[in-house]
């Protein structure tokens, strides 16, 4: 039975939301593609006896969605696929119906709550006018640069010879980057399993993205200058420490190799180093190697607390005033009262000391994870968030995932990662942070025994 189109008597009230879900459900089956037309909104609400103002308020609501785009005299057309639209986390809370292993997360306790409560009190008394009155991203945020610095120079980056944005987290560093180094129809490059959002945004902006292939390091050195051989890239996009989904970190000669492959084909390079100096003994930063060419950011979201969005964006003074011009036009500007916080922290020592407490509760957890998986083979960063599980005997990925929520454990796919459908490492991310000591063990012994288990064919994709 076809999803799409829907017959009249499929559609319930209000009819243009039943409208706009039949089609999502129609492009995550895959009858629709990214690329297909889509009747017009007079032609569609005669077939199925609506109103044309009824369809044109599911299209608006699919637009608003990002599933669907408008272009002026072409027609409407399916905008993302199933890669698009289903992050690797469950969006929603379930209130404790099962063990979370989906969502990328530092680990959160009191003591966290404890410290912004803190931090809150104090600003009741000497909150300067700035954080709340100033328009003016130069005027609001100027005076946080110092701390900024600071955090940059604990991650191994120097800021004194590189422009520097405040930012809303990582997510929006991400996004200045992408828009300052490419254009529409451009090409950007990054690890065949890489960040969850990329591919997705990379689309919005009208970019084209590869996935290169990658080893137990990262991104191999030789799929990086073929591509540079075979088309011109603009852009490489890296997660170098510990961050990617296979939770690989790339040593320092890597780091170098691909460095001097950007140079030899002028190819710019973003880093995304959200976790910061999370990791011990980590090599430098790709943006301390070639600082002439690197987009380089982090915050003390991933490492710190998940509600400080305080991050910072480095890029060569060259194209500080077209990323400045571009994160007025998506951002305004950051948050002062987050910036503020997140600057005293930084200055009086707050910060080091959270990130401390967070690198000795990561390093149990990720000694629990071996504890726990003990034989069998699996991925892990020191500290890291997540582990990789390679999939498991004669598992599949989706069957691995769905049983694993039978069973009361939330995981992710690694198809949620892959930058083509062609990508031959399959496996599954385990995030360590989201749960309580308690319960993570609880759900590792679920992960465990499911990947000693060899399931029947027929329940391979249940």
């Amino acid at each position: 039975m076809t999803i799409w189109p829907p017959k009249p008597q499929d559609l319930r009230r209000p009819a243009y939301k039943s409208l706009a879900d039949v089609l999502v459900r129609a492009v995550d089956a895959g009858e629709l593609r990214s690329g297909d037309r889509l009747p017009t909104h007079r032609t569609l609400a005669y077939d199925l006896g609506l109103s044309v103002q009824t369809v044109s308020r599911a299209y608006d609501e699919l637009i608003r969605r990002g599933f669907i785009a408008g272009e002026v005299g072409r027609g409407t057309f399916v905008r993302a696929g199933r890669s698009d639209t289903k992050p690797p986390f469950v969006p929603d809370s379930h209130n404790g119906e099962f063990i979370d292993f989906s969502i990328l997360m530092p680990v959160f306790e009191p003591l966290h709550l404890d410290e912004m409560q803190r931090a809150l009190t104090r600003l009741g008394t000497d909150l300067p006018t700035s954080a709340v009155s100033a328009f003016r991203p130069s005027t609001a945020l100027r005076k946080y640069n110092a701390a900024a610095g600071k955090w940059l120079t604990l991650c191994g980056v120097n800021p004194s010879s590189q422009g520097l944005l405040i930012t809303n987290g990582n997510t929006s560093a991400m996004t200045i980057a992408l828009m300052t180094v490419a254009s529409s129809g451009d090409l950007v490059v990054t690890e065949e399993l890489g960040h969850h959002t990329l591919k997705a945004l990379s689309r919005y902006l009208g970019l084209r993205i590869q996935g290169l292939e990658i080893d137990r390091e990262g991104v191999v050195p030789g799929a990086f200058a073929a591509a540079c051989e075979k088309s011109q890239v603009k852009a490489i996009y890296l997660l170098p420490t510990g961050l990617n989904p296979q939770a690989a970190t790339m040593s320092l000669e890597r780091r170098r190799e691909l460095v001097e492959i950007a140079r030899r084909y002028d190819v710019l390079i973003i880093e995304n180093d959200a976790w910061g100096p999370l990791q011990p003994d980590r090599p430098d930063p790709i943006a301390a190697i070639a600082p002439e060419r690197t987009f380089y950011f982090t915050s003390l979201t991933k490492c710190i607390m998940p509600g400080l969005r305080f991050g910072f964006l480095t890029m060569p003074e060259a194209f500080e005033s077209a990323a400045a011009n571009r994160h007025l036009v998506t951002n305004w500007m950051a948050t002062p009262l987050m910036a503020e916080i997140g600057s005293r922290w930084i200055d009086d020592g707050t910060a080091e000391r959270l990130l401390q407490w967070q690198m000795n509760a990561l390093g149990k957890r990720n000694q629990l994870a071996a504890e726990v998986l003990a034989d069998i083979p699996f991925n892990a960063s020191a500290n890291g968030m997540h582990v990789w599980l390679p999939t498991p005997g004669s598992w599949t990925e989706d069957g691995f995932v769905a049983h694993a929520r039978l069973n009361g454990v939330a995981v992710a796919p690694g198809s949620a990662f892959a930058m083509s459908e062609t990508v031959a490492r399959r496996g599954i991310r385990i995030c360590l942070g989201a749960e309580t000591d308690q319960t993570l063990e609880r759900g590792l012994t679920v992960i465990s025994r499911l990947a000693r288990s060899n399931p029947e064919p027929a329940l391979l994709t249940l």
